[in-house]
Parts: C-alpha cells; sequence; structure tokens
C-alpha cells in the first residue's frame, strides 16, 4: 500500500524575526514583542492571528499508515529547534514519498512550512517535485492543489468554498470520535512561553489521530473502505493507542463514542 502520512503543525509567533522586522528594542521580552504583533493585527484586521509569515513551527506530528500497521509520532525530540523538525518531515516525504492527509494543510501547515523551510535553507526536492525528476509528478503532485498527492480534507469537503469549512473539532465528534482534548491552537503561545512542549505535542498529536479517523470515514463515504474493512481500520487505531504508555492516550480512548 502506498504509506499515508497525516500531519499537523503548532505554532507560535516568530518572535525573532518580529524583532528584525519592526526593529524592536532588545528590552522587549518574547511575550512584548508577540502582544506588539498581535496588537498591530488586532488594529489592522480585527483578529490577532499572525500572517502565516509570522509563525513558527513549535511542533509537527504525524500518523504514518504502512503495510506494518499504524504509528503516531510528533517529530524530533523537546530539544530540537524548528528547522531540525522542519527537516524531518520533509526527509519522511524523501523516503517514503506517502500519500498527504491534513486538515487544512493547504490553507494554513504547507504554506507555513514553505516558509519557514525557506528561512532554515531546507532541502526538499521530493515534495516540490512537479516533474523535473520523475515523470510522474507533472501529472500528480504535493502541489497542485487539484491533485490528489496531498488530500485536504477540509478543503475537499467543503468543496473548495471557504465559507463552508468546517471545524476539525466539530466535525470529529459529529462522527463519534474524541475531538480535541487538552487545549486548542489558541492556548499553544501561553503553554510555550510555560515550558510546557510535550503539553503542546500531546495536543498536536489527538488532531493528527482525529483526522486520520475523518479520513477514514471519507474513504468509507467514497468507497476506498468496505463496511468492515472501515471497522477493522477502527479497531487498529483503537489497539495501536492502547498499548501507548503516554497518559493522553488513555483520555482520548475514554472519549471515543462518547
Amino acid at each position: 500500500m502506498t504509506p499515508i502520512l497525516v500531519f499537523d503543525i503548532e505554532t507560535i509567533p516568530d518572535v525573532a524575526g518580529i524583532r528584525r522586522l519592526d526593529d524592536l528594542p532588545a528590552t522587549l521580552t518574547d511575550a512584548e514583542v508577540a502582544e506588539h504583533a498581535f496588537a498591530a493585527r488586532r488594529e489592522k484586521t480585527g483578529s490577532d492571528f499572525l500572517p502565516h509569515h509570522l509563525q513558527r513551527v513549535a511542533a509537527i506530528s504525524c500518523v504514518f499508515r504502512d503495510s506494518g500497521g499504524f504509528r503516531v509520532r510528533s517529530l524530533g525530540t523537546l530539544a530540537d529547534g524548528e528547522g531540525a523538525l522542519i527537516q524531518s518531515f520533509y526527509r519522511t516525504i524523501e523516503k517514503y514519498t506517502p500519500q498527504l492527509v491534513s486538515w487544512n494543510g493547504g490553507g494554513f501547515d504547507l504554506p507555513v512550512l514553505h516558509y519557514r523551510a525557506l528561512v532554515h535553507g531546507i532541502r526538499a526536492s521530493r515534495y516540490w517535485d512537479l516533474g523535473e525528476d520523475d515523470r510522474e509528478f507533472k501529472w500528480n503532485n504535493y502541489i497542485s492543489r487539484y491533485h490528489s498527492r496531498h488530500t485536504d480534507l477540509m478543503d475537499l469537503l467543503a468543496m473548495y468554498q471557504a465559507r463552508a469549512n468546517a471545524p476539525l473539532d466539530a466535525l470529529a465528534k459529529l462522527c463519534g470520535f474524541p475531538g480535541k482534548l487538552g487545549m486548542d491552537g489558541g492556548q499553544v503561545w501561553q503553554a510555550f512561553q510555560e515550558g510546557r512542549i510535550e503539553e503542546i505535542r500531546n495536543y498536536c498529536e489527538t488532531d493528527v489521530v482525529n483526522t486520520y479517523l475523518l479520513y477514514c470515514r471519507f474513504q468509507l463515504m467514497r468507497g476506498g473502505l468496505s463496511a468492515d474493512e472501515y471497522a477493522d481500520e477502527i479497531a487498529l487505531v483503537k489497539n495501536s493507542l492502547a498499548q501507548e504508555s503516554a497518559a493522553h492516550w488513555a483520555e482520548y480512548l475514554a472519549a471515543f463514542d462518547q
């Protein structure tokens, strides 16, 4: 089978970049620099959600499903910097050429990864191949919106209409899956400042499992999985998570079908 790589990122303000672009004094703390950027954004748009190029990647979590089974992990270690996390993501694509699956990956995660890879000088030749190295990639690649090597479930289900987009948490819960646990994206910056990196990674991991479960439901809907195959896949996910020792998986499994 073609390996499936479901991915999700968590981000924080790029404090160093904001300092450089706005020529802010070194006496300002990171929190003050971020608030400066939030305030400017609120004045301009009414929201403090920063533009993609001012986001810094704090965690990347993935589900990897292949003939060997189901695995969920956060890339890198707690001590790794942003560049190492991003390089690990693209290295996985280079090695396996997987089917990418995301929820709003085309609208957020991938553009952020593009900008941050550019900043760090990271190579990702397989990901960016448009047919120059592999002729098949001319007709089916990771970059074109309507090609299938990357399935952005949110975008696809909404028929590429932003006004029809649905939040991952709500749709997961409507389908009987656990949804978000522990925190949401708006709490990541505070958690990061408090040194709670492991909690951020745990939260990101539950999001990619929610996305994979919805992908399975989508495959059932479109005929890619039979009813029995779908049931077996959900059981595989549950059984695989039950073998994990981290506490957040016990909480996640307890929230199934509630």
